[in-house]
Order: structure tokens, then sequence, then C-alpha cells
């Protein structure tokens, strides 16, 4: 089966959407299906010769909704050529784009929102909300209704989803999710990092790693880790990822108010070797989000055996919560506290009992094997 695959940006900043097109692409080429990716990225960008198959880079785009007039005709010439296409988030040109061609060609397509539709933002940004309302009916809306479905990553996505707009019609699916095992060679990976970082050699290090943005809540997880860091003097907390610089900037600021700058190490985006290292020389995964449909570093802390202390607000929290395989608190200072606290509460045997239980949720329901296997059967199912 020839697959296209559409997003706005394959750029690694984005974060789990172009992980999650490029892991489940990589599982669809060994699987013998042919894989290419249209993007809105400009073709110049180093990224691109980066990504593992086919990328077809019409940029440069204009604006944050990147608008770009070749969409249209680029997809009039070719997508009669692939079997299925694929649209990976919403709110930005290239699912409208694609629309126009697609309902008119009849082409079968699917679309993965990524959380997109979650009412937290509705709540959060009610003025951006209202500027989405005007844009629903004759965009996005159509978009959905016209799709062989729509994927949802798990239950609770689904769910919220439909509480966004109440112009709402989708054909729903939920689909397993995952990204790839991590890498095994766990000591020399931390080694890796340790090199770089040596003064965390002999630290009990908390790690947050994702995209530095209000929404993470790192403010409840720097507030937070000011309160227990007093009552030991070898807690560490890394802070890793890229971020707006006055954001970060907000937090540092915050950090030093609170007296925990020094305990506070920010490394920036860190992937490859030092990634996985970050992973591996932590005791525990932290991530107070107020919204995360998924949270692909979540899955990969479970690949590594590192228990996760997230919030409610991480819609795979169901899942890790029955496995033992984390702490959920809500998404406020005090659920925050209350997992550092219920962490550092548990003996040496409890913790690793937790870090046995995150490997064995990784292994049983968040592989990108898993993963490419329900995105088969889902499309097998709507293609009838």
């Amino acid at each position: 089966m020839k697959i296209l695959h559409i997003i706005s940006s394959i750029n690694p900043k984005g974060g789990g959407p172009m992980e999650g097109v490029r892991q489940v692409g990589m599982k669809k080429t060994e699987m013998g299906h042919s894989i290419s990716v249209l993007t809105l990225d400009d073709p110049a960008s180093p990224f691109i010769e980066e990504f593992p198959f086919k990328v077809h880079a019409i940029g440069p785009s204009i604006g944050s909704y990147r608008y770009n007039s070749r969409l249209v005709p680029w997809l009039e010439e070719n997508v009669d050529r692939y079997d299925i296409v694929i649209i990976n988030g919403l709110w930005q040109y290239h699912g409208f784009g694609a629309w126009r061609v697609l309902h008119r060609k009849k082409i079968p397509y699917f679309v993965f929102c990524h959380g997109m539709l979650d009412p937290w933002f509705k709540h959060t940004y009610p003025l951006k909300h209202l500027k989405k309302w005007l844009y629903w009916p004759w965009a996005e809306y159509r978009l959905l209704r016209d799709a062989r479905a729509v994927f949802f990553t798990c239950e609770e996505e689904r769910i919220l989803a439909r509480q966004s707009f109440w112009l709402y019609k989708v054909r729903e699916q939920v689909v397993t999710y995952g990204t790839k095992t991590p890498p095994s060679d766990g000591v020399a990976l931390a080694d890796t990092f340790y090199i770089q970082y040596p003064a965390l050699r002999e630290k009990r290090v908390f790690l947050f790693l994702s995209r530095i943005q209000e929404k993470k809540g790192c403010d409840l997880t720097i507030e937070a880790f000011a309160e227990v860091a007093s009552h030991d003097a070898s807690l560490h907390l890394v802070i890793a990822g890229p971020g707006q610089q006055k954001y970060q900037e907000k937090l540092q600021a915050l950090a030093k108010r609170l007296g925990i700058a020094d305990r506070i190490t920010w490394t920036g985006m860190l992937q490859g070797d030092m990634k996985w290292g970050a992973f591996y020389a932590s005791e525990a995964y932290v991530l107070s989000s107020h919204q995360e449909n998924f949270g692909i570093a979540v899955v990969e802390a479970l690949g590594c055996g590192v228990p996760v202390l997230i919030s409610d607000k991480v819609n795979i929290w169901r899942e890790i919560e029955a496995d033992g395989a984390g702490i959920v608190n809500p998404d406020t200072l005090a659920g925050t506290k209350e997992s550092l606290k219920r962490w550092l509460a548990l003996d040496e045997t409890a913790r690793q009992q937790m870090g046995a239980n995150a490997k064995r949720c990784f292994e049983e329901r968040f592989t990108v094997e898993a993963m490419a296997k329900s995105i088969a059967v889902a499309i097998k199912k709507w293609l009838k």
C-alpha cells in the first residue's frame, strides 16, 4: 500500500506528532508499505534530509497558520499515486488544503487529531477558541466529517474531543499509539549523559523532558520541587527541551526566587544518546501537564523502566495507574507536591518494583509494533 502522510512540519522540536509519523512510518516500511510525507517545511531545512523516508517539502509557508499556495496544486498533480492519505494535526493549512482536494477526488483519508480538540484549550484560551469557531464550520469540521475515520490515541481523547464544538460529526476510531523500544544499554547511555553533566552523577534526578511551555505545568514542577528539595541535598531537577525563551526566563526567575536555581539543570533539547542517557540517569520522570493527549516522552520513560509522576490530564494516566507504573495526581501545585512526596516516601524495593511495572506497561501497551498493527486493522476496517 502507498501511504501519504500530510503534516504541517517534521521539525523534531514539534514533539509527538512528528515522532509518531516517523515511528509508524518506519514500521510500516518494514511491513512492506511505501511511505511518503508531504510537509509545509522549507526544503532547505536541515531536518528534511535526516527523515527516514521520502519527504516532499513544499515550503516555506506563511505565518503561524502556515498557508502555502503550493499545497493544493501539488495534491492535484500527485495524490492519485497513493492508496490512502493520513493527515496529522489540526488548525493549520495542511488540513483544510488537503480537504479541498481529497473530498473532490474521493481519495480515502484518515485524520489524527493529536489532542488538538481537547476542551482545555477552549477554557484556557477563550479568545483563541472564538477565532477557531469562526474557522471551524467551513474548514476543520468538514475535514473531520469527510474522513473515513478520525483516529484517537486513547479513549480519554475520544471522549474529550466531543466537548469542544457542538457542530461535531466524525467517525471515531481509537487506535493503539506508541513509539520505538528504547535502547537497553542504560548504564552506558547514562554515562554519556554524565560526561556532559558530571555534577549530576551522584544526584537523585527528577527529569522533565518535553517542550517548555505553559500547558506542561513546568511552574508546578519547579515549585513542588522547591518544597521537597530541602529534605535531601542530593535531589536535583533536570529540565530538558526546547521552548519559548521568555517563558523559560520566567521559570528561571521563579527558581531563583525559590532559592533552588542551583538545584536545576537546563539542558535545552536532547536527542539521540543524550536523551536516552537523561532518562536512564533519572529515578523518576515528572510531567504536571494541564493537557497532554498522549505524551511520547512519558511512554519513552516507561520504556526505559523509569516510573512517571504525572497529572491526571495526561490522557493515558488511567493505564499507567492501573499498571502501577507511576503516581498520578491532579494538575495542581498540591497534586504535584503529593506525587513527589509519595515517590520519596517509597523504599528502594517499592521504587524498583514501580520501575519494573513501568517497563511492563510499555511493552504491553505502547510499542510501535502494536501501534502499526492497530492502525493497519483500523484502516482495513474503514476501507471496506
